[in-house]
């Protein structure tokens, strides 16, 4: 969907489709506590919008792009109540429209329980929850803004250099061995059957038809959410969420036998739907890496698939460990021998399950770098040294180019 600028108020609010809504409310939803000075600096991971903020959310997208008629916004100044008001009632009409197309929910709707909150009365402190829906035109929103800057359209399945029956014909032939699938190449083995007879024909005159062979992967995408991703002046935990939903989007639409699962790691790491990915929040953490990565080689065990891989996305070194006793080990000055080992401990058994962990840099100190060199020493992974601007192209681009090598 092309981002929506209006220069003039045209028609009703009504007219707007509960998609043309959504994406008047990306920014909102996508926000990661950097654009409040007072949640940047003590951010509170549990933050969730509220109905008042999305009715504010939405009265502001309306206003920036020139949506509310002059006499609703007079109404609106002079009002007693805004409750009264048309501007009022055709925002709670928007939201109830991305509620009934299953985009948004709210706790406590019932009208027997009005105590709850909900927009059946006032606001309060009714929280907001996204849907895997949302989250999926979200990923498609902005995968389409990632591949657009690249110039591509999303491609179909992963190559590898082996070839197999079946999938796509690469028009080359072979003789069918047992085991393959009778998948004949009907001439070539007319041809054979002419020059020496049906009776006479044997299993190397069955001519079958070669394909290209593809693998399915499994991933596991692991976000940084720890304090410095939107602290020193830049956010950075947004554009990762961004790249997230994409790679969500496009695994679920281009790439039906793929897997993808998300973990979040700050002084623990843990597994989030996708419906809560859009909603995230940082938190006043350090870095547990090695909790992320522990989890998911746990999640890649369940998954499957024949090709596996971590995908790291991180600004700063490992800081922080879960000790044995469940204690949490912290020391953000340096790299830290003990948790420098532990983490490092983890990328091993990551190897010698044949699992590369390919990291994004969002940062330049030399401790991070000098860290992923060795983590993608260790794992054959790839690193790339990137910036929010450009996160999603380097992403992308490693994920769609990917080969299979055997040995």
């Amino acid at each position: 969907m092309k981002a929506i600028r209006y220069t003039r108020y045209e028609g009703g609010l009504e007219d707007l489709s509960p998609e043309e809504v959504l994406a008047l409310l990306e920014d909102f939803l996508l926000d990661s506590g950097f654009s409040d000075p007072f949640q940047r600096y003590d951010p509170d991971p549990n933050r969730a919008p509220t109905l008042e903020d999305l009715y504010d959310a939405l009265l502001q997208a309306l206003l920036r792009n020139e949506l509310v008629p002059e006499d609703w916004l007079r109404e609106a100044r002079f009002a007693n109540r805004k409750e009264e008001t048309h501007l009022y009632r055709a925002i709670q009409n928007l939201i109830r429209k991305l509620e009934e197309a299953g985009y948004v929910r709210f706790p406590g709707q019932d009208p027997t329980d009005p105590a709850q909150g909900g927009y059946r009365g006032e606001a309060g402190e009714a929280r907001l929850e996204l849907t895997e829906k949302a989250s999926d035109f979200l990923g498609l929103k902005s995968l389409r803004e990632l591949l657009g800057a690249l110039g591509r359209n999303p491609p179909g399945l992963h190559p590898t250099p082996h070839h197999a029956p079946g999938v796509e014909k690469t028009g080359e032939t072979k003789a069918w061995d047992w085991g393959d699938p009778l998948e004949l190449n009907v001439p070539e083995t007319l041809k054979k059957a002419a020059a020496k007879g049906l009776e006479n024909l044997d299993q190397g005159d069955l001519i079958i038809d070669l394909a290209e062979y593809t693998a399915s992967m499994s991933t596991v995408v692991l976000l940084d959410c720890s304090h410095s991703m939107i602290l020193y002046g830049e956010d950075r935990f947004t554009p990762a969420k961004r790249v997230a939903l994409a790679l969500a989007h496009l695994i679920r639409t281009q790439f039906p036998g793929d897997q993808v699962r998300f973990v979040l790691f700050h002084d623990k790491a843990e597994e989030i739907p996708l419906a809560r990915l859009p909603l995230a929040q940082v938190g006043p953490y350090h870095t547990n890496t090695k909790a992320g990565l522990e989890l998911a080689r746990t999640l890649l065990k369940k998954m499957g698939g024949e090709m596996k891989q971590i995908i790291l996305i991180t600004d700063g070194k490992p800081s922080a460990i879960t000790l044995p006793s469940g204690e949490i080990y912290k020391n953000a000055w340096g790299l830290d021998p003990l948790i420098l080992a532990e983490t490092l401990k983890e990328a091993t058994l990551a190897r010698r399950e044949g699992i590369p962990i390919h990291t994004f840099m969002l940062a330049r100190e030399p401790e991070l770098l000098a860290f992923v060199k060795k983590l993608s020493q260790i794992t054959r992974g790839k690193a790339y040294l990137t910036h929010p601007g450009n996160i999603g192209r380097y992403l992308l681009l490693d994920f769609l180019n990917k080969k299979v090598r055997r040995n």
